[in-house]
């Protein structure tokens, strides 16, 4: 329901992505470190899955965390414009911005095409960055990055939730069981596809 001002710098917030929202606020509300801990947005783009979290956990602080300078300055301007004060924006490269901090929720809506899709040349996709598009590895390498990572930087009992395409559901609950997550599953979206996976971390 918020409204979004986006730019080439950015995608185009896609209703898939409501899913990731509303799973991520029906299983972390009830995480005891969430208000003083947090929540961790990694590729935020226009800001719109830090500022959805935001508006519905007004005393949670939510960090978004972009590589493009241009994305980080429209989601501040997101912010400002919504007067969503608790949403934070940094730049750079996934964790380097919050090294030595650990949360209640990471989520992420990572770069999960594979570069030969051709999907790339249909639809909208076609005025999208690449960098915000396409990963290598069939489109799985940012995925198994962040799942790797995010350990160092969750608490007990926190969730990861990672949106991807409709056909890598299997291989990213395989990344998730590998690294040591539990209760991994994946849920489809509005048009019935696997579209997120999720795993709570028990160090």
């Amino acid at each position: 329901s918020l409204p979004l001002m986006v730019s080439p710098a950015t995608l185009i917030p896609r209703p898939d992505t409501e899913v990731l929202v509303e799973h991520a606020l029906k299983l972390a509300a009830n995480h005891p470190m969430l208000v003083q801990a947090g929540a961790l947005d990694l590729g935020t783009g226009t800001g719109a899955i830090a500022l959805a979290l935001t508006s519905e956990w007004p005393n949670v602080s939510i960090i978004g965390v972009d590589i493009q300078a241009d994305a980080v300055a429209l989601a501040q301007h997101n912010s400002a414009q919504l007067r969503l004060v608790n949403a934070t924006f940094k730049q750079g490269s996934w964790f380097e911005p919050v090294q030595g901090q650990k949360f209640a929720l990471i989520v992420s809506n990572p770069p999960y095409i594979d570069e030969d899709d051709h999907h790339l040349n249909q639809g909208d996709v076609r005025f999208e960055p690449w960098s915000a598009l396409v990963a290598k590895d069939q489109g799985l390498a940012d995925l198994i990055l962040i799942a790797t990572q995010a350990r160092q930087y969750m608490l007990a009992d926190a969730w990861l939730l990672l949106e991807h395409g409709f056909a890598q559901g299997q291989a990213v609950r395989d990344v998730l069981i590998e690294n040591g997550y539990r209760d991994v599953h994946t849920v489809k979206d509005y048009g019935d596809n696997d579209r997120i996976t999720l795993g709570k971390w028990n160090p």
